[in-house]
Parts: C-alpha cells; structure tokens; sequence
C-alpha cells in the first residue's frame, strides 16, 4: 500500500482581508485512483468561521495540483469551505464568483493577475538594513545586481515550484520599491485566475518559510516616497478581443466609472493608502481611463490601441484583494450591467 500526501488548502474567514490555511490529509493511493480527493472538515471556531458550540466546516475539493515541494505523487488540494449541510459557508467567495461565471460563460472572459508582493525580515523588507533606509527608487525595477535585488533565491524558486504545480505562471519581475517583486497569472478562464493565484500565494508563503522569509501584501508596505503594492487585473470579453473590440473596450470602461467606488470596496483593505494618484496610480476618489495611462484607474496598453481590439487592465485592486470578488464584480459591471 502506498500513500499519497494530499495538502489541504482553504481560506479562512478573517476580515477584511481573508488567509491562507493548510492541513495535511493521508490517503490511499488507490483510493485517491478510484474515488479523487475525498472531503474533510475543520475547526471553523479557530478561523473565525464558526462558533465553538457548533464548529465544523466542510472542506470541498475544487482544484488539485502537484505537489512541487513534497514531489510526486502528493497534491496540493485547493477546497472551498461549506456549511455543515453543503451549502456554501458566507466566507466562500468562490461560491459566488462560480454563480456569476455561469451567468457570463458566453462571453468568453479571460483574465490576468499580476500579484506584487514585497519580501520582509522581521520588521523591515529585505533591501532595508539595520543602518536605515535604501537608495531611492530608480534603479531596483527589473534590475541586476546584489545592490539593487533582494530576495531571487526566493522568488525564482516559487516560479520554478508554480510551474512544477501546473499554474499558468506567464512572468516574473523585480518591482520599483527595492525587496519588492511580481509574478503574473494568466491569461485563464474565470474561476482558473482566482485558484491559480490562491495557489500561487499559499507556495509563495509555504517557500517563505524555507528561507525565513515573510511575504506582504499590504497595499502601501513602507510609507513614503515608495510604490504601494498592487494586483492588477487585466480583463477581456470575446466581444473585446474580436475587430473592433475596441468600443467594447472603451464601453466597459464607461460602465466601470458608474460603478467605481462599488469596485473600490472588494478591492482590497487599506487601499486608500495606495491609490493617492501618485507612484503609478490614480486617486481613490477619481475615475479616468487611458491608452498607455499607467496613473489612470484604467489602463487600455497601446497593442489594444493599436490593433483596434484586446482587453483592458484595472490598475485599482491593491495586492491583498480576493481574486474570486474582483473577477465577480468585473464580470457583474460589464457583461451584467
């Protein structure tokens, strides 16, 4: 009899900003052969998901993927959380996103995320020293050099265990504000982009800890002259990518300066100390897109311009956002609105 490892991972009921839980289940190989991943529970009391007195939580399989640190044949087994009868639990965002997708289906979205995160010892990120703060920003984006980057071991050994575990990882880049990085999901269909990108965050914190090395996604994780941290979400319909997608695109826009502030709120906590209109963003409280406008709250990139069709990117959403709601509330605002 052979075992298989199965890694749980769910997320727990925090706000306003939810974590990454995991536990460890051993399963039969040749049950896992017949049967897949079974359900499990957990204690919801201890991640403010159910009260002590009733506090079972229901572990549902919705995405398995290699196992890149433990190696095959162990899985990664990203679940949603039910209630105790199988409906699903108020903190399962991806129950909702799941009733949005079906509603949308033909209109084909895609979806890009590009995660920045910044990298911390202790207290500090990794390019500040004990003897105070780095050089100003200039040199650290896309740089080359023990002065200017912090953190590769890291960051290239997620890449390589991201793509071990089948994610669509499209890039990787050291970002302005020094110890600060990006890795891009995508493009993939709805609910794909969310789990990949919970994915690739629960294998970006578990590396962390190989290395003693803390991953944030605060919005604005050094005050100052320094850029905030970001997801920027890129979208398109079929309607957007065909000749003349571009009315489309520009349309969607429009639709999404109504409806601004109601994406401002799933869009990640402490973003207003990220969106000032200054390093690279547009102010919380305004609305404009662009072509090529990376301080617009709407960037249309210049090769949609160009060939008269593509998508959009929506430089709103802070790093800390839920995937699963902002991929509902785009989806909501231009194909349901």
């Amino acid at each position: 009899m052979s075992n298989i490892l199965a890694e749980y991972i769910w997320l727990d009921g925090y706000r306003p900003t939810a974590g990454l839980r995991s536990k460890t289940k051993v399963l039969d190989a040749d049950e896992m052969a017949r049967q897949g991943a079974p359900e499990w529970g957990f204690d919801g009391s201890s991640t403010q998901q159910a009260e002590g007195r009733s506090s079972d939580c229901l572990l549902r399989p919705v995405r398995v993927a290699t196992d890149p640190i433990r190696g095959e044949p162990h899985i990664l087994v990203l679940c949603e959380v039910m209630n105790p009868d199988g409906s699903p639990h108020p903190s399962n965002t991806r129950a909702k996103l799941r009733e949005v997708a079906a509603r949308t289906i033909q209109h084909e979205p895609w979806f890009g995320i590009e995660q920045e995160y910044t990298l911390f010892q202790g207290q500090r990120p990794l390019a500040w020293s004990s003897e105070g703060m780095p050089g100003p920003q200039g040199p650290y984006y896309c740089g080359v050099g023990s002065e200017k980057i912090f953190g590769r071991s890291l960051v290239e050994e997620h890449l390589v265990s991201a793509l071990r575990a089948g994610l669509k990882i499209s890039g990787i880049n050291a970002e302005v504000m020094p110890g600060q990085w990006e890795f891009q999901v995508g493009p993939v269909g709805t609910l794909d982009v969310g789990d990949e990108l919970w994915l690739a965050r629960w294998l970006l914190n578990r590396l962390g800890e190989k290395y003693g090395i803390c991953v944030s996604l605060a919005p604005k994780p050094m005050l100052g002259d320094w850029n905030g941290a970001g997801a920027h979400t890129n979208f398109s319909t079929r309607e957007m990518r065909l000749p003349g997608g571009i009315s489309v695109v520009e349309a969607a826009c429009e639709k999404l300066k109504i409806k601004h502030m109601e994406h401002i709120a799933v869009y990640g906590a402490g973003n207003e100390e990220r969106l000032t209109g200054k390093h690279e963003t547009c102010s919380i409280d305004q609305f404009r897109f662009g072509v090529s406008d990376r301080g617009a709250s709407i960037r249309i990139p210049i090769f949609t311009a160009k060939n008269g069709a593509g998508y959009l990117e929506d430089r709103r959403p802070a790093a800390n956002m839920d995937p699963y709601l902002v991929c509902a509330k785009l989806l909501e605002t231009v194909c349901l609105g």
